[in-house]
């Protein structure tokens, strides 16, 4: 009889002490329980793709447990494939530029958006898995590009830098001193409208749930009225289809 009797203490505090470690293991991860369905959401993220960087802002208002409503801006740089960056090797102190980089090119979004839940993740942590699809417009802002060029002063017969935008048909490498500030051209955007429409998969980890942590891959379409130009020596392009990857992180409240 002695020897059952430990066993079955055992077993009673193992039950007795399941509630108490469950509360604690709430507390310390969440002060709020896992079944509150929080209204409203804000986050912001960085975006890296396929062809450079971005940022990006939402704000969601959930519709029901599994479907969220989504608005969403965000900034991405625009960079081409033949872009190479290159240098004047015949003079000192010189700036690296982008030979035949006409304009930098960044594409404004503004949409709405759709999530849809695919499962719910424990108090205790874990990943929540969400598709997603958004679309809106689009606009790509062209900034042209400004260089230092290495000229004659005609008064001093010396070399001297001046200023200027880029010409492919007076600017080449044997008289490109390098790139001028990045400031430069700002007053000179010339803006291109258009369309865009996203899809992909969002990854929600972490242990709080008011304070969401996400990863989110998919995949962007940009279509614009008129080609964008971004190089010298090629058919500028219409249309943009770019793979991304993004880390934000959240707020969620009602």
């Amino acid at each position: 009889m002695k020897k059952l009797l430990l066993p079955l203490t055992a077993i009673v505090l193992i039950l007795i002490s399941q509630p108490v470690l469950s509360q604690r293991n709430v507390e310390d991860f969440d002060s709020i329980a896992d079944n509150v369905l929080f209204r409203k959401e804000l986050s912001g993220g960085i975006i890296i793709h396929s062809n450079g960087w971005g940022l990006e802002f939402r704000t969601g208002r959930n519709q029901s447990i599994f479907n969220k409503l989504m608005l969403e801006v965000n900034l991405a740089e625009m960079k081409d494939s033949k872009e190479i960056k290159s240098i004047n090797p015949f003079y000192t102190n010189t700036r690296s530029y982008y030979y035949g980089k006409l304009n930098t090119v960044y594409i404004a979004r503004a949409g709405v958006g759709h999530q849809r839940l695919l499962n719910r993740k424990p108090y205790t942590g874990g990943v929540e898995l969400r598709l997603f699809y958004s679309g809106g417009i689009s606009t790509a802002l062209a900034k042209p590009v400004y260089l230092h060029i290495i000229k004659i002063d005609e008064s001093t017969y010396r070399y001297i830098t001046v200023t200027e935008r880029y010409d492919p048909d007076e600017h080449f490498p044997d008289n490109i001193y390098g790139r001028a500030s990045f400031l430069k051209g700002f007053n000179n955007i010339t803006p291109y409208p258009g369309a865009y429409l996203k899809a992909g998969l969002n990854v929600e980890f972490g242990t709080i749930n008011q304070r969401p942590k996400t990863l989110e891959a998919g995949i962007v379409f940009d279509a614009f009225v008129k080609p964008v130009p971004i190089m010298a020596f090629k058919d500028p392009d219409q249309f943009f289809l770019t793979l991304y990857l993004s880390f934000g992180i959240g707020k969620r409240y009602n």
